[in-house]
């Protein structure tokens, strides 16, 4: 099992300026972070990567995909910008030493037709999704589809078809995550979901209901860890936590209240958490 804390809590570009977090981070005993991918710069992320070797966090990483590069998009042109955004962030990915490419990669977040998707749409998502994992496969990145709630994207929205999007992709370097938040919405039954689509889970994310510190909701935690367990997982359990430290973010995630007392308690207590569930 690793631990791991999505710097999206703290920023969505890592700078020098965060080198003292990433310090604490790993002094806490978390094994590695989640960095946020928007810019595509790939000689800071080097250099990034390089830092993070010196202080000794391993590292995923995290991005999305906006109308002008839908993976489901009728418009051919967008489709193709999705397709090169994709590889130019594996690219990065690749530049800072990250292993995963997580998030809805699948389609526009917070983009919605007024129905259900299409399979057109499931098709063009395949296509786009299976040439990017070609790439990724290239540098041994994994790409990880994440499933949203209904109220932040259309196309995967549960576990079960997020597993069946990933088995008719049937691609090395193409899986999904499960996402306590996200499941803490949509599915009737954690143990159910969770043992629909273990076989291509190869990413966790640790987030309670209202975005803040884990364990201090109320999430299912106690069915969550036992399965955990019982499937046998030892990937990553990242933590991931919205705050109002990010106006940008904050507009996205509908965070607009302050429920946690520092960025630093809420990452000390959350791993605290993690390793008391795994534990217990």
């Amino acid at each position: 099992m690793k631990y791991g804390m999505n710097m999206l809590l703290w920023t969505s570009d890592v700078t020098e300026e965060h080198y003292p977090i990433l310090e604490n981070l790993k002094k806490w005993g978390f094994d590695g972070v989640e960095l946020p991918v928007f810019d595509l710069d790939l000689v800071k992320f080097s250099r990034l990567g390089k830092k993070l070797d010196e202080i000794g966090l391993e590292r995923t990483a995290v991005t999305v995909c906006s109308d002008a590069d839908n993976p489901i998009s009728a418009d051919p042109a967008i489709r193709a910008a999705a397709l090169d955004r994709l590889k130019k962030a594996i690219d990065v990915v690749a530049a800072a030493g990250a292993t995963h490419l997580v998030g809805p990669i699948h389609s526009a977040l917070g983009t919605f037709s007024g129905t259900g998707p299409t399979s057109d749409e499931w098709q063009r998502a395949l296509e786009i999704l299976t040439k990017a994992a070609d790439h990724a496969q290239k540098s041994n990145v994994t790409l990880v589809c994440e499933y949203l709630n209904r109220f932040e994207c259309y196309f995967l929205t549960n576990a079960a078809d997020d597993a069946r999007f990933c088995r008719e992709a049937n691609h090395p370097n193409l899986k999904m995550m499960y996402d306590t938040f996200h499941a803490n919405i949509e599915e009737k039954d954690l143990a159910t979901a969770m043992r629909s689509c273990w076989d291509q889970v190869v990413h966790v994310h640790i987030s309670e209901n209202d975005r803040s510190t884990p364990g201090a909701g109320h999430v299912d935690w106690k069915t969550t860890f036992q399965l955990l367990k019982e499937l046998k997982y030892d990937g990553w359990l990242t933590v991931e936590a919205f705050g109002l430290a990010l106006p940008a973010l904050a507009a996205a995630t509908k965070v607009w209240r302050r429920m946690f007392a520092s960025e630093d308690e809420l990452a000390q207590q959350s791993l605290a958490f993690m390793k008391k569930m795994m534990a217990s």
